[in-house]
């Protein structure tokens, strides 16, 4: 009789053309986090875009609900080797935040209640590449997995998709937020590995 750990099936198909290399298939979705969840009322919510320590825009979770909301479905994937396959969402693309922002930022660092920062090329967050999601399957995000809202940036790795965002900070240049000072890669791109310094 064989026996088989639970996840053991789940192990990378070399056939499978929509698994990085190194990745694994779950029908899960881990609960990965540094530090403790935050609880955001949405009446206490806010989101703004930054610079220089200048505000250029602002929503509360109302004014953020009134903005054009699109349907994602793609695929994520996970530092600690995990990917899941046609996920769905809802949310506010990016590009729509930043339609009145003028800048000639090259980076941004995400901030997210609870103090976590992720930074990402602004081109990684532009042209129809990322969101703040509200909804995931159908369902408000829960705080375990970033709600009221996280950033969703799903062609590079997931740490990359800051949970709990509460603003995007536009800069001239490279800085490392959270993980990234902890040894991860800067950009953080599945298909070529980009895991760690």
């Amino acid at each position: 009789m064989a026996v088989f750990s639970r996840g053991f099936g789940a192990r990378r198909r070399e056939s499978d053309p929509n698994l990085p290399p190194g990745q694994y298939l779950t029908d899960d979705f881990p609960v990965l986090s540094a530090g403790p969840t935050p609880r955001i009322d949405t009446s206490e919510w806010s989101f703004s875009v930054v610079e220089g320590g200048r505000g250029l825009a602002s929503w509360s979770w109302e004014d953020f609900l009134a903005l054009p909301i699109e349907d994602i479905t793609t695929d994520i994937h996970c530092v600690t080797r995990w990917s899941k396959l046609g996920t769905s969402w809802r949310g506010v693309s990016v590009d729509t935040l930043l339609e009145n922002v003028e800048s000639e930022a090259t980076h941004v660092m995400a901030h997210s209640y609870g103090g976590y920062t992720t930074n990402i090329p602004l081109d990684d967050l532009v042209d129809g590449r990322a969101w703040v999601a509200f909804e995931f399957e159908g369902e408000p995000l829960d705080p375990e997995h970033g709600g009221p809202a996280r950033l969703l940036v799903p062609h590079l790795y997931f740490w990359k998709s800051a949970k709990w965002v509460r603003g995007l900070e536009l800069m001239d240049g490279d800085a490392p937020g959270f993980w990234e000072q902890n040894g991860y890669n800067m950009h953080g791109d599945p298909w070529t590995e980009e895991r760690y310094w």
